[in-house]
């Protein structure tokens, strides 16, 4: 019992710390203005899709909008949770890669997010429209169980960081071809977060870059440590060699 609320309470400091960094880096919207206007605007030059197009699709479509709104509001913090819960209560020697996973990809992304960048949503200009907003589903400007989400924290996109966590996770722990079904995770989530225009392409794949890195770093950390335990075991089969000819002379 005394693991799960250790690791509860791990979670949740994350989660607090999150919504602090969000409101330490409102350093303005005019900036946060400025940056969203040139992520867009670097994107049509590298010949990604426009988000605007791609929310037009769903626009004339309330119930795909609700839902959209309400996969944005709630999953990733849901199916993130049930997966941890999961691993740590059936596959528990899997589950610590995991939550530094969780916890390494996020402090990064927080880092970067003191530089406010606005959503897409923020830019009518452009022709993105707030549907959250308009729906009155939206999670910004009002506090929800006492939490007010930052609206100016858009790069990366921990929505999809952790969507992707989830997805590598389960793939590589589950067992059975049913566990490939989790791939939907993300690939909704992308979806969710473009159509609603909470994220731009750009957020979402700056996102995946620092969580690819944080992979490569517990790798190359996990094979220190297993050379490391190697060189130990060896030297104390040595010193064991060692005493046991001492006592035998």
């Amino acid at each position: 019992m005394a693991d799960v609320l250790r690791e509860a309470g791990t979670l949740l400091a994350l989660f607090a710390l999150w919504q602090v960094v969000g409101h330490l880096s409102l350093m303005g919207t005019d900036h946060a203005l400025e940056r969203a206007e040139w992520i867009h605007r670097t994107e049509g030059e590298f010949g990604l899709p426009d988000e605007v197009s791609w929310q037009r699709t769903v626009v004339g479509h309330p119930w795909l909008v609700r839902g959209a709104n309400y996969y944005y509001a709630t999953m990733h913090f849901g199916v993130m949770l049930v997966v941890l819960l999961w691993l740590f209560l059936r596959h528990r020697a899997r589950y610590a890669w995991v939550r530094t996973t969780v916890v390494a990809t996020t402090a990064v992304c927080l880092l970067i997010q003191f530089v406010p960048v606005a959503p897409p949503r923020m830019l009518p200009g452009n022709g993105f429209v707030d549907l959250a907003e308009q729906y009155g589903q939206s999670v910004y400007g009002s506090a929800v169980a006492g939490v007010v989400a930052d609206q100016l924290s858009a790069m990366p996109s921990v929505h999809v960081a952790w969507c992707v966590i989830v997805a590598v996770a389960v793939v590589s722990v589950a067992r059975g071809p049913w566990r490939w079904l989790v791939v939907l995770h993300p690939l909704v989530t992308v979806w969710v977060v473009v159509v609603t225009a909470n994220h731009f392409w750009a957020d979402g794949l700056v996102a995946v870059a620092i969580l690819l890195t944080v992979y490569l770093v517990q790798a190359a950390v996990s094979g220190w440590r297993q050379k490391e335990d190697a060189v130990l075991a060896v030297a104390e089969e040595s010193g064991e060699r060692e005493r046991s000819a001492v006592r035998q002379g």
